[in-house]
């Protein structure tokens, strides 16, 4: 199950339990090597317990067998087999077993004395103990040997680490329900909040208002900001919808009523009179209509082209060559004086050739009836190339600015459709440019100011 298919529940089940099964399988190992010392410790006690009972008795009887109470002593040492070996002053064999292991240390030391031995084939632990001694009047020393098999100290120390891990298991497995019930109980809030977005409707997009943990506030706040961005979008959408039917009647109404007269006109002249008129408008509607649809798709960035670099200087060259023969159509000077450093711009070519065309069209539809001149011109101007629209019509006053920009705005009434400079506008935000109401003496002068592409930072989209 990969982390992102994995459930939340899962995953802290996994992210808790990870080191407590760590640490258990550490204490678990530490325990069995305690548990090893501890037996090795007792068995060692025991066998000293065993070699001082085996001494008093041997120097309280003088030599004779030891009493009932030693030898249940001895049977019962540590849990196993104590094997013994007594020689009296002057190595004289007293008591016990007849021959000692074989690598049994030898020495006169009367400390006692550990060591390991090999005793009829096993593995045993020894203990060599001297003590100076009086028996029937002799003067000297007590050997007494005792011995364990290895053996039954290892099954005491495995008994010992097997009631350690069955402890450890039973803790982890309680742990494990904890964790689990815990975890599931300490999810029902989520639980909750997923219940309830999922019992809302699809036209309910009001804020989430639950209390919930410290450590969902940031999830529920970045919710509740999706939710009003979507229902800012959703006004949006729903208000330029609104806007362009709105603009979309009226030239849809006019070509109508045109198309509907033609046929009852007989007269060539008025004829082709509303021919002409009717064709004007079935541009203005396609013009509208493309304008909406460009708009739309630089607000969402819908089918925008990867950036590119082109030479502003050649994108204003094809917009004037394909807009020139309709400017001078209208009997107007139309002049281009593009500047001779290149204009190296990253972003979409078509975009800015459209917002070119609009800041164009702008000047020849709201130039009033005295507009004679439009001059385009483009300039290098530090790290920006410049494409300024200069007309001598009626003038933009820069107070007026948010107005002509705002969509379906309008300084006067007129044939426009209030969508160019919009358009502009953002296509100058998409390029991190700007547009601008430039002050003149006569008529309206608008700028577009883009960095150029030695300016931009190769993470910023165009």
């Amino acid at each position: 199950m990969s982390n992102r298919t994995m459930s939340l529940r899962l995953r802290l089940f996994i992210v808790i339990l990870t080191p407590l099964l760590c640490a258990s399988i550490v204490l678990g190992y530490w325990r069995f090597t305690v548990a090893q010392s501890t037996a090795e410790e007792l068995f060692d006690r025991g066998l000293l317990a065993a070699a001082l009972a085996i001494s008093r008795d041997v120097t309280f009887t003088g030599g004779d067998a030891l009493t009932p109470r030693t030898r249940q002593l001895i049977s019962d040492a540590g849990g196993g087999e104590v094997f013994y070996h007594v020689t009296g002053p002057g190595g004289i064999y007293i008591t016990g077993y007849a021959y000692p292991p074989a690598s049994a240390r030898t020495g006169e030391s009367q400390v006692p004395q550990y060591s390991a031995a090999v005793y009829r084939g096993e593995e045993v632990r020894v203990l060599r103990m001297v003590e100076p001694t009086v028996i029937d009047n002799l003067t000297g020393e007590t050997i007494v040997t005792v011995w364990q098999r290895v053996s039954d100290r290892d099954a005491f120390a495995t008994e010992l680490a097997r009631r350690a891990a069955g402890l450890i298991g039973a803790m982890m497995l309680t742990l494990v329900v904890v964790v689990w019930f815990g975890v599931k109980l300490g999810l029902r809030p989520l639980n909750d909040l997923r219940q309830a977005i999922e019992i809302r409707s699809t036209d309910d997009l009001s804020d989430i208002r639950r209390s919930t943990p410290t450590e969902v506030v940031g999830i529920v706040a970045t919710l509740n900001r999706l939710l009003a961005q979507v229902r800012e979008s959703i006004s949006a959408h729903q208000a330029f919808i609104s806007d362009a039917a709105h603009q979309l009647r009226n030239p849809a109404s006019a070509m109508l009523s045109l198309a509907e007269t033609l046929p009852g006109v007989s007269d060539p002249e008025e004829r082709q009179k509303r021919e002409r008129a009717l064709i004007a408008a079935a541009r203005k509607s396609a013009r509208l209509t493309e304008q909406l649809l460009s708009l739309e798709r630089l607000r969402y960035g819908d089918g925008i082209a990867e950036p590119t670099l082109f030479d502003l200087n050649d994108v204003v060259t094809r917009i004037c060559s394909e807009m020139g023969p309709e400017v001078l159509g209208r009997g107007l000077n139309f002049e281009l004086r593009a500047d001779s450093a290149s204009l190296p711009i990253l972003g979409d070519p078509v975009l800015v050739e459209e917002a070119i065309g609009n800041l164009i069209d702008n000047a020849m539809v709201h130039g009033g009836p005295d507009l004679s001149q439009i001059i385009v011109t483009t300039l290098l101007s530090g790290e920006q190339g410049i494409v300024t629209v200069r007309d001598d019509g009626k003038g933009l006053a820069p107070k007026d600015r948010d107005l002509a920009f705002r969509r379906f705005g309008q300084v006067e009434t007129g044939a426009g459709s209030g969508l160019g400079l919009s358009i502009v506008e953002r296509v100058a935000l998409r390029h991190r440019g700007r547009v601008t109401v430039d002050d003149t003496l006569d008529g309206a002068s608008l700028s577009l100011h883009l960095p150029l592409a030695s300016t931009k930072s190769e993470d910023d989209p165009a």
